[in-house]
């Protein structure tokens, strides 16, 4: 019986990987517009949190263990000195799904660092997917943004050469991580409102006394504590983040509309807290 079930659920589960996959191919299409790329990117982590969260309901109704927390660990380029602040904007989106995050080799400049994500499978799963995705449509919207900035200071002031780098270095750190705080912020949204939905097929006692939490709201906290458990279980001596050094208002500014302003899909903006503590953040 339960290989008859697995077997049922596998289709479903493949053509809701298909749909994500198409909907980030047209997310990452250079023709259309940047709302149109987070809409699709946003429609892609709706399909996926509520596949997951509806295979982990099913699994309770049938008496089953809750899934696995499991390990990914995501490869973060340093290129241009702002892999600090890649790892800060990943991590929170990371945090969104409800996983918790360490960084290693967080120390030098341009070098390559592995932020390493400790989750439920499903959302490692989702992760998988869409942090790629994320990534591309954020260093494009980040390199958009700067290059405008930079061209607007050249008309507006006399600045040499190594003062418009540093400007677009600061305007750069602060727009990425200010970009993946309002993802992940978007996120949060939409799994908080996903805890106030009753379960599927979920009916009330009836009795007049006040019901335990069901549903999504159940499987989600369940989660959450699991996962914390287990991080500090694999890094039991992790050291807390350094405050942030590096700020450019208007570079958080636009960074944050840029991943707020469009149409997700979730009937909300993204984003999201939890993010987890993080060693050598800037």
């Amino acid at each position: 019986m339960t290989t008859e079930t697995t077997e049922n659920r596998e289709p479903a589960r493949q053509k809701m990987v298909e749909r994500v996959r198409a909907l980030l191919r047209m997310a990452e299409d250079p023709a259309v517009t940047d709302a149109e790329s987070q809409a699709f990117t946003a429609k892609a982590a709706e399909l996926m949190t509520r596949h997951a969260i509806a295979e982990a309901e099913a699994r309770a109704q049938r008496g089953e263990e809750a899934e696995s927390v499991s390990r990914l660990d995501f490869p973060v380029s340093g290129v241009g000195g702002h892999g600090k602040a890649r790892v800060k904007a990943l991590a929170g989106i990371a945090a969104a799904f409800g996983c918790q995050s360490a960084v290693r080799g967080n120390t030098s400049a341009n070098t390559e660092r592995t932020l390493i994500i400790v989750g439920t499978v499903s959302a490692l799963d989702s992760l998988r997917v869409l942090l790629p995705s994320i990534t591309l449509q954020m260093e494009a919207s980040a390199r958009f943004t700067a290059r405008n900035h930079i061209a607007d200071l050249r008309e507006l002031r006399n600045l040499d050469r190594s003062a418009l780098a540093g400007e677009r270095t600061r305007f750069y750190r602060s727009f990425i991580r200010a970009y993946g705080y309002a993802v992940a912020e978007r996120i949060r949204e939409f799994r908080a409102r996903l805890q106030e939905e009753p379960a599927a097929g979920g009916t009330g006692s009836g009795s007049g006394e006040e019901s335990a939490p069901t549903g999504a709201d159940l499987v989600l906290r369940s989660d959450v504590d699991r996962v914390k458990e287990d991080f500090q279980r694999r890094f039991p001596q992790l050291k807390p983040t350094r405050p942030e050094r590096t700020h450019h208002r208007a570079g958080a500014r636009a960074g944050y509309l840029r991943g707020r302003s469009a149409q997700l899909g979730m009937e909300t903006a993204v984003g999201g807290d939890g993010a987890g503590r993080l060693p050598g953040g800037e």
